[in-house]
């Protein structure tokens, strides 16, 4: 069956040259019996490149766009500019481009840039992506790209290739944490107890579907990213995992009297799943929660 490799990340570093963007490429196998598959994958290739230039021309242009001046207060970030996806520009205070990123919640971003680099983040403008797809994402960021090297000859200072000041490095993935040292061990307390001592005594708890880093659910890995995002030290455990984490599912539901996950506790308290953590996070509440 044909894969296709999509752009590794949406934190990208713009080269002096447009040939290291993206790119998509088919490894298909000759099976006969795979042909129609492969058939109908390209054509799917093909609909979404046609979807993602349709989605560029629907942008304004960088030059078009209106600058939006960022509020000195981190809270108020989250009400001016929109929650959805898109590309963005960010200005210093001599208007001044800095960066052009782009983002599946641009108020999200901003608000971490102005609360990181306040004074290079004081002006931002923005083309809104309705579909928030990777390739509509990129062709919308290749745009307003192309658009600035073109009128400038260079590209913004922190799109530079080794700039690490708006796109962060990986941050150390801790390992997950195991309730019990094997599914036929026998304990010596009791799973629901081993689960209340760990809630109180860390101050924030992830419990999610697969690891920290490899997330086996879209929620799940949500959570992770936002966390990350915060800078938040947690510990997280893998609800998936029968073998160190047996009858972990179930005791939890019943502890927590919450039947989905992920599940956040903070200072030994549920704080909810995946869709609360989200609004707090896009609200400017997790900050003031985690320094509790």
């Amino acid at each position: 069956m044909a894969t296709i490799n999509l752009p590794p990340s949406f934190r990208l570093v713009f080269y002096h040259s447009l040939q290291n963007a993206p790119s998509t490429s088919l490894n298909s196998h000759t099976n006969r019996s795979l042909t129609v598959t492969r058939h109908i994958s390209l054509k799917r290739n093909r609909r979404a490149k046609s979807y993602s230039l349709m989605t560029v021309s629907a942008i304004k242009k960088l030059l078009e766009a209106d600058l939006i001046s960022v509020p000195t207060k981190i809270d108020d970030v989250a009400g001016k500019f929109p929650s959805g996806s898109g590309v963005y520009a960010v200005y210093d205070g001599n208007n001044d481009i800095q960066f052009i990123g782009i983002s599946r919640n641009v108020a999200a971003s901003i608000r971490t840039h102005r609360k990181s680099v306040p004074d290079l983040c004081c002006s931002v403008k923005v083309g809104e992506v309705n579909e928030p797809e990777r390739a509509s994402l990129t062709q919308a960021w290749k745009s307003w790209m192309e658009e600035q090297i073109g009128a400038t000859g260079k590209v913004p200072p922190g799109n530079e290739k080794g700039n690490t000041t708006w796109v962060r490095p990986q941050p150390y993935k801790k390992p997950d944490l195991r309730l019990t040292p094997g599914r036929h061990a026998q304990l010596t307390v009791p799973l629901e107890q081993l689960i209340d001592r760990l809630v109180k005594e860390n101050n924030v708890v992830a419990f999610i579907k697969g690891s920290r880093s490899a997330p086996q659910c879209g929620f799940s890995q949500r959570v992770i990213q936002i966390l990350d995002s915060e800078g938040v030290d947690y510990e997280s455990i893998d609800v998936l995992d029968e073998v160190y984490n047996y009858g972990l599912r179930e005791t939890l539901k019943k502890y927590s009297s919450w039947p989905t996950f992920p599940q956040v506790f903070v200072n030994g308290e549920l704080v909810g799943g995946c869709d609360i953590l989200t609004s707090m996070y896009e609200r400017g509440e997790l900050s003031d929660l985690f320094k509790k």
